[in-house]
């Protein structure tokens, strides 16, 4: 999903609601199939096979999600104040799946490999939810003054949004890096799967 889309989907989904904001949250896991069924064969299968990032980068797996809001708005004072909002959140994970069954030694070692990948997918799980608790933390109680059709407010919650929104994308590649580097956690699984037969 492209910056531009991930952002309109942000923006979607306001209208009124009454009550406390409660945090609808769905985590679902996706899986594309791999052939081989050696360490070497399963890695170099994930390179043909891995969710594209860009035009042409492959990777190993990916999380990705869709967030609405509901939002409750005061405007019977001539000013516009964001009384309530309630996320729907759906995060995704996409992970790698072997298409067969797996020898004794080849599926203990893929065992250790995917379950350092899903951990690793599952932090930027985390670092989403993080964002949508400040999305809601810098929100709810806004006000502009003197908007009664909440046309200002609308223009100063995208900024809000988007800023937000590039926090946690920074985020995700900083973590990525260093997960990613030479020694690093993701580095060391691809290791471990690659070199073990």
């Amino acid at each position: 999903m492209s910056l531009k889309s991930i952002f309109y989907t942000l923006l979607a989904g306001s209208t009124l609601w009454a009550g406390h904001a409660l945090a609808e949250t769905i985590e679902k896991v996706e899986t594309y199939a791999i052939s081989g069924t050696t360490g070497p064969a399963l890695y170099a299968a994930i390179g043909e096979k891995g969710p594209l990032i860009g035009k042409n980068i492959r990777t190993i797996a990916h999380t990705n999600f869709t967030l609405l809001w509901s939002r409750k708005y005061k405007t019977d004072d001539g000013n516009c104040t964001l009384v309530s909002a309630k996320p729907k959140l759906t995060i995704t994970y996409t992970l790698p799946k072997p298409a067969q069954k797996l020898p004794p030694q080849s599926a203990a070692l893929w065992a250790e490999f995917y379950a350092g990948i899903e951990k690793h997918e599952h932090i930027h799980g985390d670092y989403i939810k993080e964002m949508v608790q400040k999305i809601e933390a810098a929100t709810v109680g806004m006000s502009v003054a003197k908007d009664p059709k909440c046309v200002k407010f609308k223009t100063e919650l995208n900024k809000v949004l988007s800023e937000l929104f590039q926090e946690q994308r920074q985020r995700g590649r900083d973590f990525d890096r260093v997960e990613m580097a030479q020694g690093g956690n993701v580095h060391q699984l691809i290791l471990g799967l690659v070199n073990s037969q």
